[in-house]
């Protein structure tokens, strides 16, 4: 086996087959299926190159006898399914919203037409109003809203999916209530936008909810399937799902995209990206595992308005340095800066958008029965490991 540096971000075609010891039609499919990242060669664009942690992942993955507790982690950490659902999938790189492109979706709809889609109903009404704690952040005042409720709203097992819907409508009210706060009953992209005294960024932000609104099995909505599945009700798989949002390496990720933009207008574009990888190792608004070769929500989203000349430097030189263009985080931190919305204002987008995501798997969870439930894999003391 060849000697590989493993230091590098990309490796090519024969690297990787050495490594993974497989045959090159396996490495394309394992490319094709978005666990291996691959990009063109800039020295030769007829010939690939490939993810150097994709790959070294799958080769450990693969080293060995994989019993059925290996498989399980394994699974668990950017694997294979471990759930079946109808709500949404992402294929040829494409995400689908019950087998409609979320990207064609957002070209016309709002969040309550696609909240409809992924519930499977006919429609979905969002009250108008406000929730109460003046001097609260809107976050701080949703995650309030959503605990107020928990403990008085019905367990969700074993209730009529016409009642789970009504239900969800009104969870996703009380958020709305607390994210978008607005006395008319207006469409929820409107709320955001007139609230933040910014209506010329209403079209942005539609685009934005839909395209933000849901994401197959990712960690929020596996919080919330996991907390459903226990009969909590749809209130408190909610409260879940924000809750586990909030982590930097989830809904949190866009906080880095301002400090980059800060940097990088003291130091340059090109600096401030090496000097975020060197101390980090991760430039987080760059590359989705997903979409080897770019996130169609963050294409989508910045099509729709024009970003200041800085953000536009910072994605075409990170694209440059690290072979990875910009994701959703960085669009919706783009989408903030260039219409000088609060500086929560992305993660407020995020939270109500994928409120409706998490509703639609909390229904979904609690329908089936099933009680989400992993064994673990001991590794203290007087375990086989030795540890």
């Amino acid at each position: 086996m060849q000697t590989i540096n493993m230091n590098t971000l990309w490796i090519t075609a024969e690297e990787a087959l050495s490594l993974l010891g497989t045959k090159p039609q396996t490495l394309y499919a394992n490319v094709s299926r978005g666990r291996i990242r691959a990009k063109a060669d800039p020295a030769d664009p007829r010939r690939s190159l490939y993810q150097a942690d994709d790959v070294k992942r799958l080769s450990e993955r693969h080293a060995g006898r994989r019993q059925s507790a290996a498989v399980a982690a394994d699974a668990i950490r950017w694997g294979d399914p471990v759930l079946p659902t109808t709500i949404s999938t992402i294929s040829n790189e494409r995400l689908f919203y019950r087998g409609r492109d979320a990207v064609e979706l957002c070209e016309h709809a709002t969040l309550e037409q696609v909240a409809a889609l992924l519930w499977d109903t006919e429609s979905v009404r969002v009250t108008a109003g406000r929730e109460g704690h003046s001097g609260s952040t809107r976050m701080a005042v949703a995650f309030a809203g959503l605990a107020a409720r928990v403990m008085s709203d019905l367990p969700a097992l074993r209730r009529k999916s016409f009642i789970l819907r009504a239900e969800a409508a009104d969870v996703l009210s009380t958020v709305a209530m607390a994210l978008a706060p607005w006395p008319e009953p207006l469409p929820l992209h409107e709320r955001l936008a007139l609230g933040w005294q910014c209506p010329d960024a209403a079209e942005p932000i539609r685009r934005a909810l839909v395209l933000a609104a849901e994401h197959e099995l990712n960690v929020s909505a596996f919080a919330a399937r996991v907390t459903a599945s226990s009969g909590a009700a749809l209130s408190a798989a909610t409260l879940s799902g924000l809750a586990t949002l909030t982590g930097p390496r989830h809904g949190g990720a866009w906080t880095s995209v301002p400090v980059l933009a800060e940097k990088a207008a003291s130091v340059g574009v090109r600096e401030a990206i090496r000097s975020m990888l060197s101390s980090e190792g991760v430039v987080r608004p760059f590359g989705h595992r997903l979409y080897p070769h770019g996130d169609p929500r963050a294409r989508a989203l910045m099509a729709s308005f024009e970003p200041p000349p800085l953000y536009v430097s910072l994605a075409e030189a990170g694209e440059e340095l690290l072979g990875e263009p910009i994701n959703i985080d960085f669009a919706l931190a783009s989408l903030a800066a260039t219409f000088k919305l609060p500086e929560d204002a992305p993660l407020v987008i995020f939270a109500l958008s994928r409120t409706a995501g998490w509703l639609a798997h909390a229904m979904e969870q609690a329908e089936s029965g099933h009680l989400i439930r992993p064994r673990a894999r001991y590794a203290g003391p007087g375990s086989d490991s030795g540890a």
